[in-house]
């Protein structure tokens, strides 16, 4: 039976725009809407499919997303082993014209970029939820627990004691360099 579609495109019980039936008064998809209780969300507020504590069918015996597990071959992974939205490759969904993140490009005008020109969650004008009460980045701020980068330092002893200053004023010389930085990557949500 063929599920009828509104003059929107979508299948009329899921179209907010013709009060699908489907759709709560909080504009979400009834059965999973946190505040009416819907049928899939968990007893831990969660989605019921991906939650872990639940054992969710949506998560793998890694403790991943399904469709996001490499080691399962999830249906997002690639032959390359990357998000199939985001592998220049394969011409990923999520990729635009300029070959960066559809959502962050300023030239194509994505929905993660605010009016200022700047990534919506890190503009202080925008009020972004990355950035934090002292207008700083939340992650780099240390009056709200933020640790920001790390730089690993060796520190080598350059000039040695030769005994004729005074022992109690004495103090070494040190040269330091830097042997690690944090890994890159993005942190997971």
């Amino acid at each position: 039976m063929a599920r009828k579609k509104c003059e929107h495109g979508r299948e009329r019980s899921r179209c907010k725009e013709c009060g699908g039936s489907s759709i709560c008064e909080h504009g979400r998809r009834r059965s999973n809407c946190k505040d009416c209780g819907g049928g899939g969300i968990c007893e831990h507020g969660r989605r019921r499919t991906l939650c872990k504590d639940c054992g969710g069918s949506g998560i793998c015996e890694h403790g991943q997303q399904r469709s996001n597990c490499k080691d399962c071959g999830g249906s997002s992974i690639c032959e390359h082993g990357r998000r199939r939205s985001r592998c220049k490759d394969c011409g990923g969904s999520g990729l635009c014209e300029h070959g960066r993140q559809r959502s962050n490009c300023k030239d194509c005008g994505g929905g993660g970029i605010c009016e200022h020109g700047r990534q919506r969650n890190r503009c202080k004008d925008c009020g972004g939820s990355g950035i934090c009460e002292h207008g700083r980045r939340r992650s780099r701020c240390k009056d709200c627990g933020g640790g920001g980068p790390v730089i690993f330092l060796e520190a080598t002893e350059v000039e040695e004691f030769d005994g004729e200053e005074d022992p109690d004023e004495w103090l070494p010389t040190v040269q330091a360099r830097v042997v690690g930085r944090p890994r890159g990557g993005k942190r997971k949500r």
